[in-house]
């Protein structure tokens, strides 16, 4: 995962990648790119990242950022046409690609056969494998029972303030992953562990002690997964994984290590996005002088309003003028899909929550070849949980100001105190 390739391919995939910063000299560097200084973990920005893209996107489609040394794309226009050419990509060209430290091959021995990191031929093989075992109409059926659940932990809501993200947002998604794949529930707890250590990585924060935890995470979560799947080859079941098994196209199937591969990014792209566009979106509700009808404009104004990755990188592979700067193979441009869904030029008042708007496809689930292939059921639960939380819980407020954690190119709540 390079300085961005973090969750992931949108909300399931966009970006497993390392997230530690280049230093300038990394890339290249394209004349009459204005320039720009914002430390990523600032407290300040880590609240309120908005202020900044404005101040870039007002130099124009792209700028250089200093504490990335990478170019970023800004306007709606401008991230939404990167993440679609065809002459960028997710995978390293083999002269550009970092080199991994002996310590941290287990973590990036996953990453070799994710999708959301790789290019066609071998991305197309896996996308194409996995979309016939995870189908619109399995997602689909997936609703009564997503609903169910949001009741269920409704009834288990404490009297006094309470944290919405430890009794709501966090479990729906990893509840309903474990569901879909076939893992036990009572396993949701570690998988939560191994998740939040393996995320880590993603963000501009990581140390060395995140990258011990990480790797120590991969293997555990691996180890688990590996013998799942030899338990499901043995014992079919009517879950994800079983099908994921079964999948075949041209005579070819997942290996075990790819498996294992989708298996953790399902999870881990999944589950962070949808936490905390949950987390975002209820805030975000609950600041409005009038709370709107919750339906599917509304989540697209949530996803739109405050996404949970605001940055998805891309590397060069030839030669090419964009928007007025000439890259070589090699560079990197990093999407700034937050500054895109604020874009005036794209949306009016875009600073403003508007649950009616029309306008443009938020850049959320990124775009291309490495739309997030999990679109649809992030859609689902969020707005499943979201109409279900706000019927059960008309009086639901803020008990304390909303905090965001430091844990950039996500955005999301650290914790969000509620009374019922």
């Amino acid at each position: 995962m390079a300085a961005a390739r973090l969750i992931p391919d949108g909300f399931m995939t966009q970006t497993l990648a390392s997230t530690a910063l280049q230093r300038p000299e990394a890339a290249g560097k394209p004349s009459g790119m204005k320039h720009l200084h914002q430390s990523p973990t600032d407290p300040a920005f880590v609240q309120n990242p908005y202020p900044f893209y404005d101040r870039a996107r007002a130099t124009g489609d792209l700028f250089w950022w200093d504490d990335y040394g990478m170019a970023c794309a800004t306007s709606h226009k401008a991230v939404s046409a990167l993440l679609r050419d065809r002459r960028l990509g997710r995978e390293a060209p083999a002269e550009s690609a970092p080199a991994i430290p002996q310590a941290l091959a287990p973590f990036y021995a996953i990453e070799a056969h994710s999708m959301l990191e790789l290019e066609p031929p071998r991305h197309t093989r896996l996308r194409s494998l996995v979309l016939r075992a995870f189908t619109t109409r399995r997602i689909a059926a997936l609703g009564p029972e997503i609903e169910e659940l949001c009741h269920d932990l409704i009834d288990t809501f404490p009297d006094q303030p309470f944290d919405l993200l430890d009794h709501y947002a966090r479990l729906v998604p990893v509840i309903i992953i474990c569901r879909l794949l076939g893992v036990p529930e009572d396993r949701a707890e570690d998988l939560l562990k191994w998740s939040n250590a393996m995320v880590a990585m993603y963000q501009a924060r990581r140390t060395e002690t995140i990258e011990a935890a990480a790797v120590e995470a991969t293997l555990a979560f691996s180890d688990f997964l590996r013998g799942y799947i030899a338990q499901k080859r043995h014992e079919p079941a009517d879950d994800l994984i079983t099908r994921l098994i079964a999948a075949e196209e041209d005579g070819s199937k997942l290996s075990t290590d790819e498996l294992i591969t989708t298996c953790i990014l399902l999870l881990n792209a999944g589950h962070e996005a949808t936490v905390h566009t949950l987390g975002n979106g209820v805030a975000t509700l609950l600041g409005q002088s009038s709370r709107p009808g919750i339906d599917a404009a509304c989540v697209e104004e949530i996803l739109r309003f405050d996404p949970p990755l605001h940055m998805f990188t891309r590397w060069v592979y030839e030669e090419v003028t964009l928007f007025g700067h000439t890259f070589q193979r090699g560079d990197q441009v990093a999407c700034l899909l937050a500054a895109g869904n604020r874009d005036p030029l794209a949306y009016p008042d875009p600073n403003s929550f508007d649950a009616s708007r029309d306008g443009p496809a938020n850049t959320a689930f990124g775009g291309g070849i490495h739309f997030c292939v999990g679109a649809p059921l992030a859609r689902l639960e969020l707005l499943i949980a979201l109409k279900t939380l706000f019927q059960r819980c008309p009086t639901l407020a803020l008990s304390q100001p909303a905090l965001y954690g430091d844990v950039y190119h996500f955005h999301g709540l650290e914790h969000l105190m509620v009374t019922r």
